[in-house]
């Protein structure tokens, strides 16, 4: 899980995503030759800080968005949310200004959040979780498994898909925004029917670690059920374990595929986490497993 571990290092918060894109792109560059098909890469000033490949013939991509949750200095020692991370005081964050490295701590709620960092900080300066990583036999344990999984996940699948685009999408923590020119340059490049969103969702009251992958029934949108009906097809097929998530809240990349102009299925289909969008965020190690697995089969079949 090196990849992971190197993916949880990044500092990234939404409209910061610029060392994450680095990272993705000197990866591709690095491991390209290997994979089984080679893709055509599309990345630079033109594309901000997104990435896409384009393997083989597609008609069908992978979704991970690269940004995460955080906080910005605002003016004195005031914080703003830049997403939604959990208010938590006494969590430790970490930043960088002018006058260089920062570490403090929140403190606050809800009503009014603020940094104890001894000196006034740059106005519009990011903060992140500092990131503590946990690995046992069961769990992995850190900050932003949402979404450094999915961002895994999906470069694991650049190693043997031969026909599709795999994405890496930013700001969809904080309102998205960067998936309107995606869609549009995919589908005047080598248009899509099928989009599959590697992203984390949430433990709930029927969502157990331990259990699979989940298929997203729905959360706040509801995808086209006859779609969805031959994804749970082959992974019923597949005899990988997989669970399914019915929600009445909760968006991700899927929300701007469903509200595009472009007649594209969609499915998310990721991980489950407990302590969401808190330093501690908690995922079981063979529901990872489950979900790239499901992700290989999907995509050779679906």
């Amino acid at each position: 899980m090196k990849i992971l571990n190197d993916l949880l290092a990044l500092t990234g918060v939404s409209g910061d995503e610029a060392n994450t894109a680095k990272f993705i792109n000197d990866y591709v560059e690095k491991r390209k030759n290997s994979w089984k098909v080679l893709p055509k890469i599309y990345s630079g000033e033109k594309f901000h800080d997104c990435i896409l490949l384009k393997f083989g013939n597609p008609d069908i991509a992978v979704f991970a968005h690269i940004d995460t949750i955080g906080f910005m200095s605002r003016y004195y020692n005031q914080l703003i949310p830049v997403g939604g991370p959990e208010v938590i005081p006494g969590t430790k964050i970490i930043g960088e200004d002018s006058l260089g490295e920062i570490r403090c701590q929140v403190q606050g709620d809800e009503e009014g959040i603020y940094h104890d960092f001894p000196r006034g900080v740059d106005t519009g300066t990011y903060f992140s979780f500092e990131q503590n990583v946990r690995i046992d036999e069961d769990f992995i344990q850190a900050a932003y498994l949402d979404n450094r999984i999915g961002v895994y996940n999906a470069l694991k699948q650049c190693e043997t898909i031969e026909n599709g685009w795999i994405v890496f999408s930013t700001y969809e923590e904080h309102g998205g925004g960067s998936m309107p020119f995606l869609l549009r340059f995919i589908q005047e490049t080598a248009p899509i029917t099928k989009a599959l969103v590697s992203d984390i969702t949430w433990i709930t009251d029927g969502v157990k670690h331990h259990e699979g992958v989940v298929i997203s029934i729905r959360d706040r949108l509801i995808p086209r059920r006859s779609f969805l009906n031959r994804v749970l097809d082959l992974a019923k097929e597949s005899e990988i374990p997989f669970q399914l998530e019915v929600e009445e809240s909760g968006g991700s990349d899927g929300r701007e595929i469903q509200f595009s102009p472009y007649a594209i299925d969609w499915c998310f289909i990721g991980a489950a986490e407990g302590n969401v969008h808190s330093p501690d965020e908690k995922v079981s190690l063979s529901d990872i497993d489950s979900m790239i697995s499901l992700y290989n089969y999907l995509l050779a079949n679906l």
